[in-house]
């Protein structure tokens, strides 16, 4: 079954422009001018979109309530598209859930690539899902550190014994790092390991979602246990595995 992506723009040759990059790759288009109309397609009829393409500026609801309203039903992944420069619409765009952003004027190449590698996060996150845990999980698929444990089959954080509600891009971000405890992580090389494309924009996205799951963890970021900022490269997962 092709993957559905809802494009959401009230110019329609935008939508239009999109729309044919998108179906080139094989990928099913559904298109809303409005957010009403948006929030309608995204949940009701018999196709439900794998992505979200949400203009931030639409012409009845802003677009940040939009995806505040999405966020209440689903965990859809959703890539906002903005015309606002400002850092401040992106990092609120960023902290109401979206998981990636593009600027408008945008490459639709660039979008595209975007797109197939939320596609191919989103599949994987269903296979996983469809498969289930094992009865004994497999110790590889369990990473266990001093209070913190990342069960990476189940999709379960634990940290002081205590379950921890982690977005599915937040999840990936942490095993990631956790994967390779001490190393330090550039943010393109976040990019491409967790977002899925090698850097086309602002690597910012980046330090967004560190901060979320820092907040998550209750990791204070002036005296951090388990992610630290390596100045001018990224970041580093700090707890070591038991000897």
């Amino acid at each position: 079954m092709s993957p559905t992506v809802l494009v959401v723009d009230d110019e329609p040759k935008i939508r239009e422009v999109l729309g044919a990059y998108l179906r080139r790759e094989a990928i099913d288009v559904l298109e809303a001018a409005t957010g009403a109309d948006a929030l309608r397609r995204a949940f009701s009829g018999d196709t439900r979109p794998d992505v979200i393409l949400l203009d931030v500026g639409l012409p009845d609801l802003d677009g940040l309530d939009v995806l505040r309203r999405i966020r209440q039903e689903s965990a859809v992944h959703v890539i906002l598209v903005t015309a606002r420069a400002e850092e401040t619409d992106k990092i609120i765009g960023l902290g109401v859930g979206a998981d990636d952003y593009v600027t408008k004027p945008f490459s639709p190449r660039e979008v595209v690539a975007r797109v197939k590698a939320a596609v191919r996060r989103a599949t994987m996150h269903q296979n996983a899902s469809a498969v289930g845990a094992p009865a004994a999980t497999a110790p590889t698929e369990v990473l266990e550190f001093q209070d913190l444990t990342i069960d990476r089959m189940r999709r379960h954080v634990e940290h002081h014994a205590q379950p921890i509600h982690l977005s599915a891009l937040e999840f990936d971000l942490l095993a990631a790092m956790a994967s390779a405890p001490g190393r330090v992580w550039s943010r393109p090389q976040l990019l491409e390991k967790v977002w899925g494309y090698d850097f086309f924009g602002d690597e910012r996205v980046v330090d967004v979602h560190i901060r979320s799951l820092r907040k998550a963890l209750g990791d204070d970021p002036n005296d951090p246990h388990v992610i630290a900022t390596v100045r001018g490269v990224g970041y580093r997962f700090i707890p070591e595995p038991p000897a």
